[in-house]
């Protein structure tokens, strides 16, 4: 009996050992949502998988936190319903909002941006005045759509991904696409003598920031990946990052 009780209780501490080792892998993985459509802050490589900026950064800061980075691609008005469920975290060239804010947490801002108006090389829409009566093309759950929905006397149309906008804008279907700059100016390189690039500050749109979301009320992963981005500044990896992605 005696021999049979230690061999349970041998059992029962490899088990308990095994579990609380499975438990302190899955912590070291940091689940990350994105959306892979939006260049250069996120886009599919020639691989297949999601690249970009964003998801240099976010394997940065995986990498100065010790934690295997997976990137999940998901629809970008997804993103944050799913953070807390199917992702830890979301990085998508994600605008700081009152909205966005009621239901999760941000890191710091990691970049300043713009709203730009695209337009047909064509095209005399030049101010907001112009685009009264117009039809507007926007990547749905974006602060371009926020933007567009509150423009008077405009009908907007929503689109899973920014370049289907841009797509319908050349074949005539939108009169303008409102997006943010870096992807609006990738748009008009990539479709050039179609397209151009408005700067939004004619359109009256303010500058916006780019943060990290995160769960609501997760104070140890703010500081983790606060601390984490400050150190990838500091060491000068972020501006390498900026030179390659962004910069070129």
């Amino acid at each position: 009996m005696k021999k049979m009780l230690v061999t349970l209780l041998s059992v029962v501490l490899c088990v308990s050992f095994l579990t609380a080792c499975g438990d302190s892998g899955a912590g070291d993985v940091l689940t990350v949502g994105t959306n892979a459509e939006f260049p250069p802050f996120e886009y599919l490589g020639d691989d297949g998988q999601p690249d970009g900026f964003d998801v240099a950064l976010i394997k940065a800061i995986g990498e100065k936190l010790g934690r295997e980075v997976v990137i999940e691609n998901l629809e970008f008005d997804s993103l944050v319903a799913s953070i807390g469920t199917k992702i830890d975290v979301a990085i998508a060239a994600m605008t700081v909002t009152p909205e966005r804010q009621e239901m999760v947490d941000f890191s710091d801002s990691y970049y300043e941006a713009v709203q730009y108006v695209i337009i047909p090389a064509d095209s005399t829409i030049a101010t907001a005045a112009d685009l009264e009566g117009k039809t507007i093309g926007v990547q749905l759950g974006t602060t371009g759509d926020f933007i567009a929905s509150e423009i008077p006397g405009v009908t907007v149309s929503s689109f899973k991904k920014a370049v289907d906008a841009v797509n319908d804008l050349i074949n005539g279907r939108v009169d303008c696409v409102i997006v943010d700059r870096n992807p609006a100016l990738v748009f008009a390189e990539n479709f050039p003598g179609q397209v151009v690039s408005l700067e939004g500050v004619q359109f009256g749109f303010e500058p916006e920031y780019y943060a990290i979301a995160m769960p609501k009320g997760d104070t140890e992963m703010a500081e983790q990946i606060n601390g984490a981005l400050q150190e990838l500044i500091e060491d000068g990896t972020f501006d390498e990052l900026v030179a390659t992605y962004i910069e070129q």
